[in-house]
Protein backbone atom coordinates (compact mmCIF):
# COMPACT_ATOMS: atom_id res chain seq x y z
CA UNK A 1 0.00 0.00 0.00
CA UNK A 2 1.12 3.58 -0.66
CA UNK A 3 2.34 5.87 2.13
CA UNK A 4 0.48 9.04 1.40
CA UNK A 5 -0.59 10.82 -1.73
CA UNK A 6 2.14 11.17 -4.35
CA UNK A 7 2.64 14.28 -6.49
CA UNK A 8 0.06 13.76 -9.24
CA UNK A 9 -2.73 12.42 -7.02
CA UNK A 10 -2.10 15.19 -4.47
CA UNK A 11 -2.48 17.79 -7.23
CA UNK A 12 -5.67 16.17 -8.55
CA UNK A 13 -7.16 15.82 -5.08
CA UNK A 14 -6.55 19.53 -4.50
CA UNK A 15 -7.98 20.85 -7.77
CA UNK A 16 -10.67 18.23 -8.32
CA UNK A 17 -11.76 16.97 -4.90
CA UNK A 18 -11.28 19.90 -2.54
CA UNK A 19 -15.00 20.61 -2.33
CA UNK A 20 -15.48 18.68 0.92
CA UNK A 21 -12.91 20.75 2.80
CA UNK A 22 -14.14 24.00 1.27
CA UNK A 23 -17.78 23.31 2.12
CA UNK A 24 -16.90 22.02 5.61
CA UNK A 25 -15.02 25.16 6.64
CA UNK A 26 -17.97 27.47 7.53
CA UNK A 27 -19.62 24.81 9.70
CA UNK A 28 -16.36 23.92 11.40
CA UNK A 29 -15.61 27.56 12.19
CA UNK A 30 -19.08 27.90 13.67
CA UNK A 31 -18.51 24.87 15.92
CA UNK A 32 -15.29 26.40 17.22
CA UNK A 33 -16.92 29.77 17.88
CA UNK A 34 -19.97 28.25 19.57
CA UNK A 35 -17.58 26.58 22.01
CA UNK A 36 -15.79 29.85 22.69
CA UNK A 37 -12.66 28.96 20.72
CA UNK A 38 -12.06 32.16 18.76
CA UNK A 39 -8.25 32.24 18.70
CA UNK A 40 -5.16 30.20 19.56
CA UNK A 41 -3.55 27.11 18.05
CA UNK A 42 -5.54 24.58 16.02
CA UNK A 43 -3.76 21.35 15.05
CA UNK A 44 -5.04 19.82 11.80
CA UNK A 45 -4.20 16.13 11.44
CA UNK A 46 -4.22 14.94 7.83
CA UNK A 47 -4.22 18.53 6.58
CA UNK A 48 -3.95 17.58 2.91
CA UNK A 49 -3.37 20.51 0.56
CA UNK A 50 -4.18 23.11 3.23
CA UNK A 51 -7.71 24.16 2.26
CA UNK A 52 -9.02 24.02 5.84
CA UNK A 53 -5.76 25.43 7.22
CA UNK A 54 -6.15 28.46 4.94
CA UNK A 55 -9.70 29.06 6.22
CA UNK A 56 -8.44 28.87 9.79
CA UNK A 57 -5.61 31.36 9.28
CA UNK A 58 -7.96 33.74 7.48
CA UNK A 59 -10.24 33.54 10.53
CA UNK A 60 -7.36 34.55 12.82
CA UNK A 61 -6.25 31.18 14.23
CA UNK A 62 -2.72 29.83 14.49
CA UNK A 63 -2.42 26.52 12.64
CA UNK A 64 -0.15 23.49 12.66
CA UNK A 65 -0.96 21.12 9.81
CA UNK A 66 0.27 17.51 9.79
CA UNK A 67 0.25 15.15 6.82
CA UNK A 68 2.20 12.04 5.90
CA UNK A 69 2.40 13.11 2.24
CA UNK A 70 5.31 15.36 1.24
CA UNK A 71 3.40 16.32 -1.90
CA UNK A 72 0.37 17.45 0.12
CA UNK A 73 2.57 19.46 2.50
CA UNK A 74 4.22 21.21 -0.47
CA UNK A 75 0.79 22.28 -1.73
CA UNK A 76 -0.37 23.31 1.74
CA UNK A 77 2.62 25.61 2.32
CA UNK A 78 1.76 27.48 -0.88
CA UNK A 79 -1.97 27.63 -0.18
CA UNK A 80 -1.75 28.65 3.50
CA UNK A 81 1.57 30.49 3.97
CA UNK A 82 0.56 31.81 7.41
CA UNK A 83 0.24 28.26 8.80
CA UNK A 84 2.99 25.90 9.91
CA UNK A 85 3.20 22.42 8.43
CA UNK A 86 5.02 19.20 9.20
CA UNK A 87 5.36 15.95 7.30
CA UNK A 88 4.62 13.16 9.77
CA UNK A 89 2.28 10.32 10.62
CA UNK A 90 -0.73 11.58 12.58
CA UNK A 91 -0.42 8.44 14.70
CA UNK A 92 3.14 9.27 15.79
CA UNK A 93 3.55 13.05 15.66
CA UNK A 94 3.98 15.01 18.87
CA UNK A 95 0.90 17.18 19.38
CA UNK A 96 1.59 20.52 21.10
CA UNK A 97 -0.71 22.20 23.61
CA UNK A 98 -3.64 23.60 21.63
CA UNK A 99 -7.24 24.77 21.77
CA UNK A 100 -8.56 22.29 19.20
CA UNK A 101 -7.55 19.38 17.00
CA UNK A 102 -9.28 18.64 13.71
CA UNK A 103 -9.05 15.76 11.27
CA UNK A 104 -11.28 16.32 8.26
CA UNK A 105 -12.01 13.91 5.41
CA UNK A 106 -11.78 10.40 6.91
CA UNK A 107 -8.09 10.81 7.74
CA UNK A 108 -8.20 8.37 10.68
CA UNK A 109 -9.40 5.61 8.37
CA UNK A 110 -6.39 5.65 6.07
CA UNK A 111 -3.89 2.87 6.53
CA UNK A 112 -0.78 4.74 5.41
CA UNK A 113 0.41 3.58 8.83
CA UNK A 114 -1.22 0.22 9.51
CA UNK A 115 -3.34 0.52 12.63
CA UNK A 116 -6.47 -0.57 14.46
CA UNK A 117 -8.51 0.50 17.46
CA UNK A 118 -5.56 0.14 19.84
CA UNK A 119 -3.54 2.76 17.96
CA UNK A 120 -6.63 4.94 17.53
CA UNK A 121 -7.22 4.94 21.29
CA UNK A 122 -3.58 5.85 21.90
CA UNK A 123 -4.01 8.79 19.52
CA UNK A 124 -7.17 9.88 21.34
CA UNK A 125 -5.27 9.85 24.65
CA UNK A 126 -2.47 11.98 23.20
CA UNK A 127 -4.96 14.46 21.79
CA UNK A 128 -6.80 14.64 25.12
CA UNK A 129 -3.53 15.37 26.90
CA UNK A 130 -2.59 18.09 24.38
CA UNK A 131 -5.92 19.93 24.53
CA UNK A 132 -6.51 22.69 27.01
CA UNK A 133 -9.59 22.31 29.27
CA UNK A 134 -12.69 22.90 27.17
CA UNK A 135 -10.74 22.09 24.00
CA UNK A 136 -12.30 20.29 21.04
CA UNK A 137 -11.39 17.34 18.86
CA UNK A 138 -13.49 17.49 15.68
CA UNK A 139 -13.20 14.76 13.07
CA UNK A 140 -15.06 12.38 10.78
CA UNK A 141 -14.73 8.74 9.81
CA UNK A 142 -16.02 6.25 7.27
CA UNK A 143 -18.04 3.30 8.60
CA UNK A 144 -18.73 -0.18 7.15
CA UNK A 145 -21.34 -0.14 4.39
CA UNK A 146 -19.84 2.82 2.61
CA UNK A 147 -19.97 1.06 -0.76
CA UNK A 148 -23.67 1.13 -1.66
CA UNK A 149 -23.35 0.21 -5.34
CA UNK A 150 -21.75 -2.87 -6.90
CA UNK A 151 -18.84 -4.41 -4.99
CA UNK A 152 -16.25 -3.97 -6.42
CA UNK A 153 -17.26 -0.73 -8.10
CA UNK A 154 -15.46 1.02 -10.94
CA UNK A 155 -15.86 4.67 -11.81
CA UNK A 156 -14.12 7.45 -13.71
CA UNK A 157 -13.36 11.10 -12.99
CA UNK A 158 -11.78 13.72 -15.23
CA UNK A 159 -10.80 17.37 -15.15
CA UNK A 160 -9.18 19.80 -17.54
CA UNK A 161 -5.70 18.27 -17.31
CA UNK A 162 -6.28 14.98 -15.50
CA UNK A 163 -8.27 11.78 -15.26
CA UNK A 164 -8.62 8.95 -12.73
CA UNK A 165 -9.87 5.41 -13.13
CA UNK A 166 -11.01 4.28 -9.67
CA UNK A 167 -11.90 0.81 -8.43
CA UNK A 168 -13.30 0.46 -4.90
CA UNK A 169 -13.82 -2.83 -3.09
CA UNK A 170 -15.11 -3.32 0.46
CA UNK A 171 -14.12 -6.43 2.41
CA UNK A 172 -16.82 -6.86 5.04
CA UNK A 173 -14.89 -9.51 7.00
CA UNK A 174 -11.87 -7.29 7.59
CA UNK A 175 -13.84 -4.01 7.52
CA UNK A 176 -11.53 -2.51 4.93
CA UNK A 177 -12.11 -0.53 1.76
CA UNK A 178 -9.46 -0.67 -0.96
CA UNK A 179 -9.18 2.10 -3.53
CA UNK A 180 -7.12 1.31 -6.63
CA UNK A 181 -6.41 4.36 -8.77
CA UNK A 182 -4.92 4.71 -12.23
CA UNK A 183 -3.97 8.35 -12.62
CA UNK A 184 -3.34 10.43 -15.74
CA UNK A 185 -2.01 14.00 -15.48
CA UNK A 186 -1.08 16.24 -18.38
CA UNK A 187 2.55 17.32 -18.39
CA UNK A 188 3.30 19.50 -21.42
CA UNK A 189 1.66 17.90 -24.43
CA UNK A 190 1.67 14.40 -22.96
CA UNK A 191 -0.08 12.62 -20.11
CA UNK A 192 1.87 11.00 -17.27
CA UNK A 193 0.44 7.77 -15.88
CA UNK A 194 0.79 6.56 -12.29
CA UNK A 195 -0.98 4.21 -9.91
CA UNK A 196 -1.81 4.30 -6.21
CA UNK A 197 -3.55 1.86 -3.88
CA UNK A 198 -5.07 3.18 -0.65
CA UNK A 199 -6.37 0.90 2.09
CA UNK A 200 -9.03 2.33 4.40
CA UNK A 201 -9.99 0.71 7.72
CA UNK A 202 -13.72 1.13 8.42
CA UNK A 203 -14.77 1.86 12.01
CA UNK A 204 -18.25 1.84 13.57
CA UNK A 205 -19.30 5.12 15.18
CA UNK A 206 -20.26 3.35 18.42
CA UNK A 207 -16.79 1.84 18.89
CA UNK A 208 -15.09 5.17 18.16
CA UNK A 209 -17.38 6.99 20.61
CA UNK A 210 -16.61 4.36 23.26
CA UNK A 211 -12.85 4.83 22.88
CA UNK A 212 -13.22 8.62 23.08
CA UNK A 213 -15.25 8.40 26.29
CA UNK A 214 -12.78 6.00 27.86
CA UNK A 215 -9.99 8.57 27.60
CA UNK A 216 -12.23 11.27 29.12
CA UNK A 217 -13.96 13.07 26.24
CA UNK A 218 -17.58 14.15 26.22
CA UNK A 219 -18.83 13.02 22.80
CA UNK A 220 -21.44 14.23 20.34
CA UNK A 221 -21.97 12.42 17.05
CA UNK A 222 -22.86 14.65 14.08
CA UNK A 223 -24.08 14.06 10.53
CA UNK A 224 -22.41 17.01 8.88
CA UNK A 225 -20.49 20.25 9.31
CA UNK A 226 -22.95 23.12 9.21
CA UNK A 227 -24.90 23.03 5.95
CA UNK A 228 -22.72 20.21 4.58
CA UNK A 229 -24.43 16.85 5.15
CA UNK A 230 -22.35 13.66 5.14
CA UNK A 231 -23.15 10.83 2.76
CA UNK A 232 -24.21 7.37 3.92
CA UNK A 233 -21.79 5.62 6.34
CA UNK A 234 -19.89 8.87 6.91
CA UNK A 235 -20.14 10.26 10.45
CA UNK A 236 -18.53 13.03 12.47
CA UNK A 237 -17.63 13.65 16.12
CA UNK A 238 -17.29 16.64 18.39
CA UNK A 239 -15.26 15.47 21.39
CA UNK A 240 -14.83 17.94 24.24
CA UNK A 241 -12.18 17.85 26.95
CA UNK A 242 -14.20 18.54 30.05
CA UNK A 243 -13.01 21.60 31.96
Amino acid sequence: MDRGYKEDLAYIHDVGFGTFATQSAPGLLEILRQKGIEKGLIVDLGCGSGIWAKSLTEAGYNVLGIDISDAMIDLARKKAPKANFQTASLLKVEIPKCNAVTSIGECLNYQFDEHGLTEIKQLFARIYEALRPGGLFIFDILQPGSLTVSNPHQTYYEGEEWAILLEKEEDKKSSTLTRKMTIFRQVGELYRKSEEIHSVRLYKSAEIAKELRQVGFRVRIIRGYGELTFRKAHVGFIATKVS
